[in-house]
């Protein structure tokens, strides 16, 4: 297991404090077919809504999603959208809310209005408005209160009113006092407000807006981030430079550029918020700065590639991890969560899914075959592959040969097969229940009363192909010819 995959499995043991901008994030998923008569403008026909918390509350969702725990602090209205958003954040697992009711402001929604893969319109209803007096009161008094109870202290700056310049000195000088490092994403140009935090995670715009110095090649980024630093009494400068990746600046010692990791972006929305909520889990888990950055930027990559305001779990990472160092290609080993985020994503562009399962041990041409043909039979192929656990109560203990890190690393290096899943029952069923594929796929030497699943599909309208075989290819006939498989 490499470091950075160990990294991974020690994130559960981080705990994060968010202080911020809290607000619901709305989505309204939709068909344009025509511009409207009235002024050149599409009209979308409205198929689906979704709403998920947003700023402040994206990152506390991020931070529980890697497995960590998440204390939110932030403001919300005496209204509808506040007591919503209370609602979604406490039955999210692995955040505690601690939200206050701000009379004065109502809570801010954005809604963001999207045509398949293209966002047409964000309307914002908010109120940017410094907390008063009672307010911030509160606020600082529940940070201080939550302190003790975490290893690192995150400020979500989304300009909204919560982080005011009297909230913030004095929330930097109770985090400090209690021995607790910061980090702060921010959104005013004046990065002193900031002062004496440990790392500041600005993007490259606001980095030129702080600094004066624009230009995006690598000396001038590094130029920009050492004046702001030394301007605003920074530990260190983590800024985010989209396709162009990071450039982590810390104290004396050299800048640190990391590449991006190059996959298909499909929505930037929130990718700065998994960002800096997995730098401060990763901190909290105990690596050092550099390692934390390169983990954040492997983040992203899969962020971006998501649907809407996006999470990412360690499954994705780990996935991510894997292709990188042993394949160095995209990573396609997901958690369940990501692959309907993805088959979402496929649908509305009117894209067919097909599924197969297996143990996969070892890949021979019958396999090959079996995907060529599920591949031709729908847009995109999903793999279900049966975990370590799952393949011994099938096979024996003898089995697998290769572990199942190993065998999705196989089956995702496949052009066919779009993406692979774990699962750890003895069949399917679930996920064929949770995937709803277009075509559910299996050799023909099963009958289609045989193939798990098949009423399912049939139920909904789906179809089951039984896949034509290839003559002489059989995993444990391939094993049992190599003397595989026996224990001394």
């Amino acid at each position: 297991m490499s470091a950075d995959q160990s990294l991974v499995e020690r994130l559960s043991r981080a705990r994060v404090l968010v202080l911020g901008d809290v607000m619901l994030d709305r989505y309204v998923y939709g068909e344009v077919e025509r511009m409207s008569p009235e002024a050149p403008v599409p009209v979308l026909r409205e198929k689906s809504q979704r709403a998920m918390p947003g700023g402040a509350g994206n990152v506390a969702r991020n931070v529980a999603a890697l497995g960590a725990r998440a204390l939110l602090i932030g403001l919300v209205g005496d209204d509808g959208a506040g007591r919503e958003l209370a609602a979604m954040l406490g039955e999210e697992p692995g955040i505690e809310p601690r939200l206050i009711i701000d009379p004065a402001r109502h809570t801010t929604i954005k809604t963001r209005f999207v045509a398949g893969r293209q966002q047409l319109l964000r309307v914002d209803d908010e109120t940017p408005i410094h907390a008063a007096r009672e307010t911030a009161a509160a606020l600082l008094s529940a940070l201080q209160a939550s302190l003790p109870a975490v290893d690192i202290v995150l400020f979500s700056d989304y300009a909204k009113g919560v982080l005011s310049d009297d909230v913030l000195a004095r929330a930097i000088a109770a985090v400090h006092g209690a021995g607790k490092r910061l980090i702060a994403d921010p959104k005013s140009r004046d990065f002193a407000r900031y002062a004496g935090a440990d790392l500041l995670t600005p993007n490259r715009q606001e980095l030129a807006a702080a600094t004066g110095i624009a230009g995006d090649d690598d000396e001038a980024v590094v130029a920009a981030a050492r004046k702001a630093m030394a301007g605003a009494r920074l530990g260190a400068m983590l800024t985010t430079r989209g396709e162009r990746g990071m450039t982590l600046v810390a104290g004396d010692e050299p800048a640190l550029h990391i590449a991006s990791e190059g996959r298909e972006v499909f929505d930037v929305s929130g990718a700065g918020d998994t960002v800096i909520a997995t730098v401060a889990a990763a901190l909290a888990a105990g690596a050092e700065l550099p390692q934390a950055a390169r983990l954040a930027n492997a983040a992203a990559g899969i962020a971006v590639g998501k649907l809407g305001t996006a999470i990412v779990h360690p499954a994705d990472l780990l996935g991510a991890l894997q292709a990188r160092d042993v394949l160095a290609s995209e990573a396609k080993v997901v958690a369940l969560e990501t692959a309907l985020e993805r088959v979402q994503r496929w649908r509305a562009a009117g894209e067919r899914v097909a599924f197969t399962n297996g143990c996969f041990d070892l890949i021979h041409p019958g396999h090959v075959s079996l995907f060529a043909q599920a591949a031709a039979a729908a847009d995109r192929l999903i793999v279900g592959l049966n975990s370590d656990a799952s393949v011994q109560r099938l096979k024996g203990p003898t089995r697998p040969v290769q572990n199942e890190t190993a065998r999705g690393i196989v089956l995702a290096s496949l052009g066919a097969v779009d993406l692979v899943v774990l699962f750890d029952d003895d069949t399917p069923i679930e996920l064929i229940r949770a995937i709803r594929p277009d075509v559910l796929v299996k050799g023909a030497d099963y009958r289609i009363d045989q193939v798990v699943g098949a009423d399912v599909v049939q139920g909904y309208g789906g179809r089951v192909l039984l896949a034509d075989l290839l003559a002489g290819h059989s995993t444990t006939g391939t094993i049992s010819r190599a003397g595989m498989g026996r224990r001394s």
